[in-house]
């Protein structure tokens, strides 16, 4: 059926299908018609990017808000990443607006790439001079998998050994151009829409949008080439204002390229702070690393011989949350002291330091050839030299020739746990959990391990008693034996109890499983985990029991063991009933939630309760 025009006669095909009477009638219309819808246009342009930009900066900062306990709700991943999603289509059709002639899929992408060509090019024409080269090739170019460690040329002055190994942690390029080159190198991109895209979460990402947009377009000379003069880009004015809600964005952290890219394989640096001291900063063992995040983790890695900083190239691992370093313990000299362990994804930027402080090796401190080190995210506030220097410090003085004693009260104990325990709570409560905190709840600084351990180090006796190093992980041996004690004399018991009283069968049934289950957990420690000390069995074994839902059963059994009453005062908090009843209800609220633990912290070891 033919179309019908307003005067009632039949449209004809031929025109209803040009462009050209669209082409007549912005023809026909005035100038200053033409100027009005365009201005309108590069207004309703900038009112979009401060919506944009307000509700991304509300919605995180609210985020951030529930995530120290404040109320509301928090902004879920998917939300956040469709706000960036957002982001991303506006400045599309900011960077679209005005083109003189459209080169490929994203305005946004093409003129980042002509930006780059722009400035190789003027970089050809300079000197080779490393001191002529943009910041990306001269510290890039120069990058091996491998750097020296410290003193390994003698004949070095004392002023260049200063720039090599872990004296000097060298700053990451922030310049337009090193990161255009990241995105580049990412293989599982296909399409320009998808490049600009990740540029512009990675710029988000490291708080340089705002820069790295005010960079791209300073080049007048390029945008008069590829914008006409009514387009946004080239009106000053909206052109600084928006640049200015885009800086806006750095008040608040994003992961959005972090999070979104998980088969990229990115390039990561670790740098290791051994002891000062000349017997304990290396090893003749062959040591090696292995770092989870929230996507993956990675298998053992080896570090080179002698090395103290190198770059592995591994699968985005994500918000680096674990690391463990170990050694096989071979050599003449294979003890090893490790301050701290700095890991920096090279393309990102994050950096996570890894407190250490103990010793790895047989014969010393607790024995252990390996450690699990929880990492904690460096501020970009703080720069290289300023995170060297407190590395180069040791995170806690603990030396194994020393007992160690608590050094808090009961009170602060009691603050201390409880506090440690709510944050577990409140992990599990959140409406999406994040992968990796809760290691560092369980095993970080104020973490429940570490809270656990100084309430088992209350109240304990003389330990010249029990010998000079005397570790908590002895205490729960002792208790194992104890309890394989108690359930051969209840095995032989349960057919009695069983003819007499159900009531009490069913009691002791749960005293059985509860006394079995703890000596099987202590069992499968001892086998699965042959390279651990006894702090690291500790830790463990305290991790495994949050899981398998045992920390707080298994206090008023421990508390009647006869070692309990051999290596405790009356004032500690298994033997002072009172203290007792305190630590069974603060704990109990844990076996209401499903643990999950990463794969770092169980050795392999399954449930078996």
């Amino acid at each position: 059926m033919k179309s019908i025009d307003t005067n009632g006669k039949p449209a004809i095909p031929q025109e209803s299908q040009s462009p050209r009477p669209q082409t007549k009638l912005s023809a026909d219309m005035s100038p200053a018609l033409i100027a009005q819808a365009n201005w309108t246009f590069v207004e309703k342009l900038l009112k979009d990017c401060k919506s944009k930009t307000k509700r991304m900066l509300v919605e995180k900062m609210g985020s951030e808000a529930v995530a120290l306990g404040h109320g509301g709700e928090s902004l879920s991943d998917v939300e956040e990443n469709t706000l960036v999603a957002s982001l991303c289509d506006l400045l599309e059709r900011v960077w679209s607006h005005g083109l003189q002639n459209k080169q490929g899929k994203s305005a946004l992408w093409s003129h980042l790439t002509m930006y780059q060509e722009s400035e190789e090019c003027n970089d050809a024409t300079k000197s080779i001079d490393s001191n002529f080269l943009s910041p990306d090739l001269s510290n890039l170019q120069l990058e091996t998998d491998v750097s020296p460690t410290r003193g390994a040329d003698k004949h070095k002055s004392s002023s260049e050994r200063k720039t090599i190994g872990p004296e000097h942690l060298r700053p990451l390029p922030d310049s337009l151009i090193f990161d255009i080159r990241n995105v580049q190198a990412m293989t599982d991109i296909k399409t320009h829409i998808g490049y600009a895209r990740a540029w512009v979460r990675l710029a988000l990402e490291k708080k340089l949008l705002s820069r790295h947009l005010k960079t791209l377009l300073s080049d007048n000379a390029l945008l008069r080439t590829q914008y006409k003069r009514s387009a946004f880009l080239r009106c000053e004015e909206e052109k600084e204002q928006f640049l200015y809600h885009l800086l806006t964005l750095n008040a608040v952290d994003y992961f959005c390229f972090t999070n979104n890219y998980p088969t990229t394989k990115l390039p990561y640096r670790v740098v290791i702070f051994p002891s000062r001291k000349a017997s304990a900063a290396t090893t003749s063992a062959n040591s090696w690393i292995a770092i989870s995040g929230t996507l993956c983790e990675t298998n053992p890695v080896p570090i080179p011989k002698g090395a103290l900083e190198f770059v592995f190239h591994h699968k985005n691992l994500g918000v680096l949350s674990t690391l463990r370093i170990g050694h096989d313990n071979t050599g003449l000299s294979p003890k090893w002291m490790v301050e701290h362990v700095v890991v920096r994804n090279e393309v990102t930027g994050h950096t996570f330091k890894f407190p250490c402080g103990r010793w790895l090796g047989r014969g010393i401190d607790d024995g252990s050839t390996e450690r699990l080190l929880v990492g904690a995210l460096v501020p970009r506030s703080i720069d290289s030299e300023e995170l060297v220097e407190s590395c180069s410090t040791p995170p806690r003085c603990r030396s194994p020739s020393i007992p160690r004693r608590p050094i808090f009260s009961q009170v602060e104990l009691q603050h201390m746990l409880g506090e440690a325990v709510n944050a577990i709570v409140k992990y599990h409560y959140r409406r999406e959990c994040q992968d990796g905190s809760l290691t560092a709840l369980l095993c970080g600084e104020g973490g429940l391990v570490p809270s656990l351990e100084q309430i088992f180090l209350f109240g304990f006796k003389n330990q010249r008693i029990f010998g000079r190093n005397f570790y908590v992980w002895d205490y729960l041996l002792r208790i194992k034996e104890n309890f394989e004690i108690s359930l051969l004399e209840e095995m032989d018991e349960y057919s009695q109890r069983l003819n007499r009283d159900r009531r009490v069968y069913t009691a002791s049934s749960q005293r059985f499983t509860i006394l079995r289950c703890y000596c099987h957990l202590i069992d499968q420690i001892n086998m699965f985990s042959q390279t651990l000390g006894k702090d690291g069995e500790f830790q463990l074994f305290i991790c495994l029991a949050a899981r398998e839902q045992l920390l707080h059963p298994m206090l008023r059994p421990m508390s009647d063991a006869r070692s309990t009453m051999d290596m405790y005062e009356e004032n500690s908090f298994l033997r002072n009933p009172t203290l007792l009843t305190f630590l069974v209800h603060i704990l109990e609220p844990l076996s209401e939630f499903h643990i999950v633990l990463e794969k770092s912290l169980t050795h392999g070891i399954s449930s078996i309760c």
